[in-house]
């Protein structure tokens, strides 16, 4: 019997057809797993967002609204509250005073921010116990809602959203975004995240990870709390920044990931991915506001008297940029006005 003979080309063309078929196989692996890391990703994220909403009692919109607003389609406040809730101070988060509180006004068609810091010891009136006191304490008397109602009366503008986040949640921020640069105005010998002297600054630009930003975020010893509100409007545009110039979305993954059970807000899931296109539309203008005031010792405890004109100043200043002196809401006036659009688009697709 004849031996059935086998071309070399066809022993190669079954050859190249074998690494096509394991190559093939091997990229469907690949997508495969890639896709299911994905998805794990995600989940994870979307869990760390879902621990971190909190929605405060009674409060589904702020009452100077008249309907809740929607992130890039509105303009919109959101009020960062900064907390020390270390044992080491023997606080805890509802009893905390708020060690921070800056204000950013986002304006969806100027695509602009504005943000004041509010000195931490200025004298104003808190709702929660309906006397006057230093703002910081707003927050050990009623936790996050009694920060915002005192907000809200000092400069009569809606907080729309809340992000009230610990040092830690700080600090995972700021590693998470692989550090930012800020000015550090002198030499710095500081406390860390455990009270000890490990923070050792010089002068000039630097760049920063999460406890050195904190760090310098935090001092005060060798100026005054007004300039401290500076560094940290500084600091906070610098987080903004380095978001808004990040390339790929899994570092936005990183970032939320890195809030975890350390930040508490009002935000969706899905509003805070909303708020994070916003920022990759590019960096936006952020404009700095300050409070003017005076220092008060006279009763013996120290006080911030906040200068009258200056808060009407300032509180014109973000009315403007939410757009309340145009209508009676902004909301209402950019729906409004989405709707006119709708209808003529609408109108114009109808046959003749």
């Amino acid at each position: 019997m004849k031996k059935r003979s086998v071309s070399p080309t066809k022993k190669r063309s079954s050859k190249a057809s074998l690494i096509i078929k394991v190559t093939l196989l091997l990229v469907a692996s690949l997508v495969i797993c890639v896709t299911a890391y994905a998805v794990y990703l995600t989940k994870q994220v979307e869990h760390a967002a879902d621990s971190a909403h909190e929605e405060l009692e009674g409060r589904e919109v702020s009452t100077l609204r008249e309907e809740k607003v929607e992130p890039v389609h509105d303009n919109v406040s959101i009020l960062f509250v900064g907390v020390d809730d270390s044992d080491n101070r023997g606080q805890g988060s509802d009893h905390s005073r708020s060690d921070a509180l800056v204000l950013a006004t986002l304006n969806n068609k100027t695509q602009t921010i504005k943000m004041l810091s509010i000195p931490r010891d200025s004298y104003v009136y808190i709702p929660e116990v309906g006397y006057k006191d230093k703002i910081t304490h707003a927050h050990a008397y009623g936790g996050t809602l009694a920060s915002i109602d005192t907000v809200e009366k000092l400069l009569d503008i809606p907080i729309d959203y809340y992000v009230r986040m610990n040092f830690n949640a700080f600090i995972d921020v700021v590693d998470a975004l692989g550090g930012i640069e800020a000015e550090v105005p002198y030499a710095l010998h500081e406390l860390d995240e455990f009270d000890k002297y490990t923070i050792n600054l010089q002068p000039g630009l630097q760049q920063l990870n999460g406890s050195q930003a904190l760090a310098l975020a935090r001092t005060r010893k060798q100026d005054n709390d007004i300039e401290r509100g500076k560094r940290q409007q500084e600091i906070l545009s610098a987080i903004i920044k380095k978001v808004a110039s990040v390339k790929t979305i899994t570092k936005y993954d990183d970032v939320i990931k890195a809030l975890g059970d350390n930040m508490k807000t009002n935000m969706t899931f899905t509003e805070m991915k909303s708020f994070l296109s916003y920022l990759s539309e590019g960096v936006p203008r952020i404009d700095t506001l300050t409070l003017d005031g005076t220092n008060d010792t006279s009763t013996g405890i120290y006080y911030y008297q906040l200068s009258q004109e200056s808060v009407n100043e300032v509180k014109e200043t973000l009315k403007n940029h939410l757009g309340l002196n145009e209508s009676s809401s902004s909301l209402t006036s950019n729906r409004t006005e989405r709707n006119a659009i709708s209808e003529e688009s609408s109108t114009n697709e109808q046959p003749q």
